[in-house]
């Protein structure tokens, strides 16, 4: 049997135990590296070579921090801020929690950010009755682009500069 063969196996079994989720999706994950490595699809010391790239390293303490934000408390304090700071008008907390997205998420993962504010959001505007709808489409809009301020703020960010410093390009940073 081929590698492309083995390959294409391995993937559709996957596939399935991510689907079903049969077993837990990390095991599941981890175990498609490992069967890789068991087939000789690639070599055994790139099993987990993978995992000590900095990039993910960097992924997984902006996880650190967004939960950290939510845990002390600094993310009902930021929403009483922002109703402090720009009142209950729907026009002005659509600009308020839109630049707290913004700024938030040039420095946090962009989609953690918008998942993060989500309960903020509707804890505000429930207080202000003021419906949801209308701001959260505005908010996932300023999550957005305030992840491609800087370089840690959105996955192509960093896998862009990753990959011109590997082939020896210029890479540009914070």
């Amino acid at each position: 049997m081929s590698k492309a063969v083995k390959c294409l196996i391995l993937l559709a079994v996957i596939a399935l135990f991510f689907v079903t989720e049969l077993i837990p999706l990390a095991i599941t994950a981890m175990g498609g590296a490992i069967a890789c490595g068991l087939l000789g699809l690639i070599p055994a010391k790139q099993v987990f070579s993978g995992l000590s790239n900095s990039t993910v390293v960097l992924f997984a303490g902006m996880f650190v921090v967004g939960g950290a934000m939510f845990y002390t408390g600094l993310a009902q304090f930021i929403g009483n801020k922002v109703v402090s700071a720009v009142g209950t008008g729907e026009n002005s907390l659509m600009f308020g929690l839109m630049t707290v997205g913004t700024v938030l998420s040039a420095f946090l993962s962009n989609t953690g950010t918008a998942a993060c504010l989500l309960p903020v959001c509707l804890g505000i505007c429930a207080s202000a009755k003021i419906p949801a709808s209308r701001q959260l489409m505005p908010l996932a809009f300023a999550c957005g682009w305030g992840g491609i301020i800087t370089m840690v703020g959105t996955p192509p960010n960093i896998i862009a500069a990753g990959a011109l410093s590997n082939v020896g390009l210029p890479s540009f940073g914070f």
